[in-house]
């Protein structure tokens, strides 16, 4: 049995020394199981809540149910899932687990949200084009580095002026819509030579537009929350057939036709790299809107209601470490600047943690492998798909102390930065890194360094802030309720 057995070194126990049980829970009555699972986890329990029961009731983190969205859009809906931090890294492992067309869980969209191929982000590691488009992506994000911060700096300081006039026009200000507009800016502009959307097709509608293409795609997987609309006219909608291509093909059309006319240098590299042009330009088209402008649209929401809930003395302790470490720099914002400030970096890890922007992952066994919890191990059979809860492995109570707290210096000191190896958002654990043979986000770095720029941005403005929220479909709504101005 060894050689199935799957080892993580999160565990202190050898796997030999576990017993082995079988796999717990029931998929329920065919099509009525997978019906009856959907409503707890979108209506009657919630997502944790649904997660949470199961765990319980079989008293494990590994167990099988039914995934949503099931039928009629998912063929097959069931999963084994894995909630704790030892047995969740099994889906970072190639060897064991299949990634092909996995993205979003059961399902995959039609490609014609694609231009008719499947984009980097379907692909699993084995297959070749996967090498081919992800080391291109690589080259892409070394090649603009030195663009980052310059340019994010431009986008930031234009979010930070609409915000303060949506405080003056109307007491409060919803960050959730500025926030999408800077970051489509940045995005553009960073892939396009510099060009501001505004100067093209596009004008101001970027943002709507990715909104626009997203939705059907990931609608599925999603609730309103609206309490005007029954549940079952919902579900109805949003969960029991795909919606199709054509609602958004115009707006697709203007997204692609912009990337193809303005990011010319970059498709330039791809045909040079060996991608055909149009399929280079669909992909990033994904990378842009999928990956980047849909990873910011649910991140930095998120990372500022989370410094919000710090209250007045986190904000002291950001604003202190930031303008102190800025001053003693020169007075700019640099990277050097940025990679002292240990606060601001480990504030952005615990909010990465406590909530990860991507909290769900897939794949598919490639063989029959033996994975283990914290006191257990599972045998899982060759083609069964496996489902991992993020939002449950990073609040593993037997790795962080006080895991449901919000703790901003978590991952300071040497003891905290042993930590990060549990941090697992970017499809990988933070310790590693992005190459063509794995699939952690390519933008990885990128993302964590634009929360830091943008906290850092913040707090050479700003003293203090308070802010409403609340969940709205994958993310959070976030209002500003005050914003009080650095004291010079």
């Amino acid at each position: 049995m060894s050689s199935l057995s799957y080892n993580s070194s999160d565990n202190e126990s050898s796997s030999s020394n576990l017993p082995v049980r079988e796999i717990p829970g029931d998929f329920g009555y065919p099509f009525f199981g997978a019906i009856k699972d959907r409503y707890d986890y979108y209506y009657n329990l919630g997502t944790d809540e649904f997660f949470r029961t199961k765990s319980q009731k079989y008293n494990s983190t590994v167990f099988r149910t039914n995934m949503p969205p099931g039928p009629f859009i998912a063929k097959d809906p069931k999963v084994i899932v894995l909630l704790d931090a030892v047995s969740f890294p099994l889906l970072f492992d190639n060897s064991k687990v299949e990634k092909k067309n996995v993205l979003d869980g059961t399902f995959m969209p039609s490609t014609d949200f694609y231009g008719g191929y499947r984009p980097c982000a379907y692909l699993d590691a084995s297959e070749p084009k996967h090498a081919t488009l992800k080391g291109f992506y690589l080259a892409l994000m070394s090649k603009l580095h030195a663009q980052f911060i310059p340019l994010f700096k431009t986008s930031v300081s234009a979010m930070f002026q609409n915000l303060e006039i949506e405080m003056v026009k109307n007491g409060k200000a919803h960050f959730n819509d500025i926030s999408d507009a800077m970051s489509f800016d940045f995005v553009f502009r960073l892939l396009c030579d510099q060009t501001s959307p505004h100067d093209t097709n596009l004008g101001s509608n970027g943002p709507k537009y990715f909104d626009l293409w997203m939705l059907p795609q990931l609608a599925p997987l999603v609730t309103t929350g609206l309490k005007f609309l029954p549940n079952f006219v919902e579900d109805l909608l949003l969960h029991t057939f795909q919606l199709p291509f054509f609602l958004v093909k115009s707006k697709y059309q203007k997204l692609y036709d912009a990337f193809n006319e303005h990011a010319g240098s970059i498709l330039n590299e791809a045909e040079k790299s060996g991608i055909n042009r149009d399929e280079a330009c669909h992909n990033l088209v994904f990378f842009a809107g999928f990956n980047a402008y849909g990873g910011m649209k649910v991140l930095f929401p998120s990372l500022i209601k989370w410094v919000a809930s710090g209250g007045k003395n986190l904000h002291t302790r950001l604003a202190n470490e930031i303008r102190t470490i800025i001053k003693e720099e020169g007075g700019s914002i640099t990277l050097s600047a940025i990679n002292k400030m240990s606060l601001i970096k480990s504030t952005v890890y615990e909010a990465l943690r406590i909530e990860p922007p991507i909290p769900f992952q897939y794949g598919k066994a490639k063989e029959d492998i033996m994975v283990q919890s914290h006191d257990s191990r599972f045998l899982i059979k060759k083609g069964e798909m496996i489902f991992g809860y993020q939002t449950f492995a990073t609040k593993d109570a037997n790795i962080f102390e006080k895991p449901e707290e919000f703790i901003p210096e978590r991952f300071m000191g040497t003891e905290g930065e042993k930590l990060l190896r549990h941090v697992y958002w970017s499809n990988a654990r933070e310790t590693d890194n992005p190459t063509i043979d794995n699939k952690q986000c390519v933008g990885r770095d990128l993302a964590v360094l634009l929360c830091r720029l943008l906290l850092v941005e913040f707090f050479m403005r700003y003293d203090t802030f308070t802010v409403e929220s609340s969940k709205f479909l994958a993310g959070s709504s976030v209002t500003f309720k005050t914003l009080e101005k650095k004291v010079t």
